[in-house]
């Protein structure tokens, strides 16, 4: 074993040992163990991946499975992947299938609830488009919205009529809508980016996290499963046609807005002038990925070489990767490594591949347990509420 895998694996002893107890949420807070970003149920997962590759017993992921489904689980229709019933379902499925028997009757339960209100959810928001309002992020995005339990659907259920439902919504996403007499994307929002004003015109997003590029990537998985409804190719493509307007270019590759408002589509200008911080929930990182995704579904080569000659001029651009300032899998150096090395599997070419191990030494040099800020799987040893554009808000 090389020196850099042994400080990797002594890395993870040593979160193992830091997260070996679960710990009690707060009382003003008592839903907040069923975060899968920053609660107890991501936290299993940690465990779940340990026992499952050999690494530990089950009894660690067994304590913090009970710690996330300790108590009433939130179920309103405001939940999503991140966050209450569909989160502790999420985490119940991802049980290697030796020990899926101790949560058959929990499992089933959840999964019953999740498929229901997707169906409630998806007609909410066919009504929405039917008035002509606008979308939001809670409705459609990675995080809250349909795309993260669509990601549920596909991995639990990917025949069954839910599954049907969110893709044949998410086509319909991609049809433009009428602003004052401008056309915007469907997945435009009236609020600003943090989700906390609204923001005059409002803004189109291009992150995975809360912007089009996460509905891209389920798309195009589901799409390249064979898992399809009427008009996906081509909503796919249509998303790809969009990044490729406001793909800007410069001395050391291709980069994206974060978002777009009303002025930068009227003069066909962002007015972001430089790529920001590279990371899978806004920048390059997650958009090349998503589109390498699009353009594998797409048999599209061309496409896909694209993609991932952007996302490997990225990763040689020193002051891109200056911007990273965490080991968070969200927007840090576990993030950062997690998206290359997936892209690096699907690649065509051994040129991303050739990258990780530089990554890889960058992540393990960044990564210590901080249990006194609070563990996390997203965003790794902040607090429960960080300071982020990503704040999961209280059902």
């Amino acid at each position: 074993m090389s020196s850099v895998m042994e400080q990797a694996q002594a890395l993870v002893e040593e979160f193992a040992a830091t997260l070996a107890q679960p710990f009690a949420p707060s009382r003003d807070e008592p839903w907040a163990g069923q975060s899968l970003a920053n609660g107890a149920a991501g936290i299993a997962l940690f465990h779940i991946e340990r026992a499952a590759s050999g690494q530990a017993t089950w009894h660690p992921a067994h304590r913090w499975i009970g710690q996330a489904a300790a108590g009433a689980i939130t179920a309103t229709d405001n939940t999503g992947l991140y966050l209450g019933a569909p989160a502790v379902a999420y985490v119940l499925r991802a049980a290697p299938v030796s020990v899926q028997h101790l949560y058959r009757d929990a499992g089933t339960a959840l999964h019953g609830y999740v498929v229901n209100m997707t169906h409630r959810r998806v007609d909410a928001a066919l009504a929405r488009m039917y008035r002509g309002a606008h979308a939001t992020f809670a409705e459609y995005d990675t995080f809250c919205g349909l795309t993260g339990i669509g990601a549920y659907l596909l991995r639990t259920a990917p025949h069954g009529s839910a599954m049907e439902k969110v893709l044949r919504y998410l086509v319909s996403l991609t049809h433009p809508i009428d602003i004052d007499g401008l056309a915007t994307p469907g997945w435009w929002v009236e609020h600003d980016p943090s989700r906390t004003n609204r923001l005059p015109g409002g803004h189109g997003n291009l992150g995975v996290a809360h912007g089009i590029t996460g509905p891209l990537m389920l798309l195009a998985r589901a799409h390249h499963r064979g898992i399809q409804v009427d008009g996906q190719a081509d909503a796919i493509r249509a998303i790809c046609d969009h990044l490729d307007r406001w793909r800007q270019e410069s001395a050391t590759g291709p980069w994206w807005p974060e978002h777009l408002t009303l002025t930068d589509l009227t003069t066909g200008r962002p007015h972001h002038q430089h790529p920001g911080r590279p990371s899978w929930c806004y920048g390059t990182p997650g958009i090349a990925r998503a589109g390498q995704l699009a353009a594998i579904a797409l048999n599209d080569q061309t496409l896909q070489n694209t993609y991932e000659k952007a996302l490997q001029q990225c990763l040689n651009d020193p002051t891109q990767l200056a911007q990273i300032t965490d080991t968070s899998l969200c927007h840090g150096w576990a993030g950062l490594y997690q998206t290359t090395f997936r892209a690096a599997r699907d690649a065509r070419t051994p040129h991303l591949g050739s990258l990780l191990p530089d990554l890889r030494k960058n992540l393990i040099a960044h990564a210590r347990p901080a249990a006194a800020e609070g563990p996390g799987l997203l965003e790794g040893g902040r607090r429960l509420r960080p300071r982020s554009r990503h704040r999961l808000h209280r059902p």
